[in-house]
């Protein structure tokens, strides 16, 4: 197992988290921008568990979701990279790539940036052959990294999230897949029906 302890771009550094990272980990997650898409905003301590299992998933898998961090400023701007969703649903077991910024940080292109970065350690260092990514129909920012990414709407893989009840508005989710030979070439290929 090769665990990163970071990975670099252009303008990111992806690194593995520290205790310091806290407070600003508890206002990215207390933010209503940021967590318009998920089930709810999350307290001080949920921030600090979220926190523990992202490193914790480094030990167990060998990568993960990394603190992210701009090359110039050191300090934190939210999270990427990778991990082992912890539900049951058609297409999994799987690995996801994921992000989270803080708003101030949207529409410059880190996100693809640094999920590019992820990616790449995903199929070059880690081995894998395939990675989802999925989301709920309107969070369109979310859906136009994916396609970015290369991509690719598999309409048959869609799911109601088993983590929330029937009728919750944010239940559906969309799935979007890359596979590394997909990836090697440069390109998507369609999985849309």
């Amino acid at each position: 197992m090769d665990v990163k302890d970071c990975l670099t771009t252009e303008r990111l550094v992806l690194r593995r988290w520290r205790d310091s990272d806290g407070k600003a980990f508890r206002n990215l997650n207390a933010d209503t921008r940021v967590m318009e898409f998920m089930p709810k905003l999350l307290t001080w301590d949920e921030s600090d568990r979220l926190m523990k299992r992202f490193e914790g998933h480094f030990e167990e898998h060998g990568f993960g979701l990394y603190a992210a961090e701009l090359r110039d400023s050191q300090g934190l701007i939210g999270f990427l990279g990778l991990a082992v969703p912890d539900f049951s649903a058609g297409f999994t077991p799987c690995v996801e790539i994921g992000w989270r910024l803080a708003p101030e940080y949207w529409g410059h292109g880190l996100a693809t940036e640094g999920a590019r970065e992820a990616m790449r350690d995903g199929f070059e260092s880690q081995g894998l052959t395939g990675i989802v990514s999925f989301t709920v129909p309107m969070n369109v920012r979310s859906v136009r990294v994916m396609e970015r990414l290369g991509m690719a709407r598999d309409q048959d893989g869609d799911f109601e999230h088993p983590k929330l009840p029937e009728g919750h508005a944010l239940r559906h989710q969309v799935l979007y897949r890359l596979d590394r030979e997909v990836w090697k070439q440069g390109g998507v290929a369609s999985r849309t029906t």
